[in-house]
Formats: structure tokens, sequence, C-alpha cells
């Protein structure tokens, strides 16, 4: 069985340092390489850039984390969206080592 998967987005990457600071310390999981996404719509956002932070581990500790990272980050400069995969699938798994910070 796959551990469970907590995904929040963020608007930039102070935010988003934030909200996994505070996932980490609210409960046992670990955190897979954050993404970013430029809208198409970026200059009309507050923070032209969204950061997705991934939690992993078992899914009391996910839901956990993942409510920390949005209280927190909605103190700095907001949430996008947030989700939790209570088992994630093999396939699933693989998509979260994708990050576009490697990318120009």
């Amino acid at each position: 069985m796959g551990k469970a998967t907590g995904i929040v987005e963020v608007y930039g990457v102070v935010a988003a340092f934030v909200a996994c600071d505070a996932g980490c310390k609210a409960a046992n999981v670990t955190v897979e390489t954050f993404d970013r996404n430029k809208p198409d719509n970026a200059d009309e956002l507050k923070v032209p850039l969204i950061v997705t932070v991934k939690f992993r581990g078992r899914v009391s500790d996910v839901r956990a984390a993942v409510e920390a990272a949005k209280e927190a980050a909605e103190k700095v400069s907001g949430v996008v969206t947030a989700h939790v995969i209570p088992n994630t699938e093999p396939d699933t798994e693989k998509m979260l080592k994708i990050s576009g910070f490697d990318k120009d």
C-alpha cells in the first residue's frame, strides 16, 4: 500500500517554505521536491508564481501537515488549493518527483 500524499499549492516561494516548515512541525511527514507553475494570468495574481508543497506519510499525519501548511501559508500570501490522496498509486508516486524548478 502506498503512502498518503498531501498537496498544497501556495502563492510564492516564501509561503511554500513557511507552509513546508509548519507541516513538518505538525506531523511526522516527509517532503517531496517543490514544484512551480507560472500561470498565464500571472500578472493578475498578487504573487505571480504558484508553488506546490508535497507531503508524504500516514493519512492522519498528512492531513495534519496539510492543515498546518494551509494555515501558515494563509498568513503569508495565500493558498490556491490543497488535497490529500489517502493511498497514492505507484504511477502517481512517480509524478511526485517532477519539479519545474529545474527548468528554465
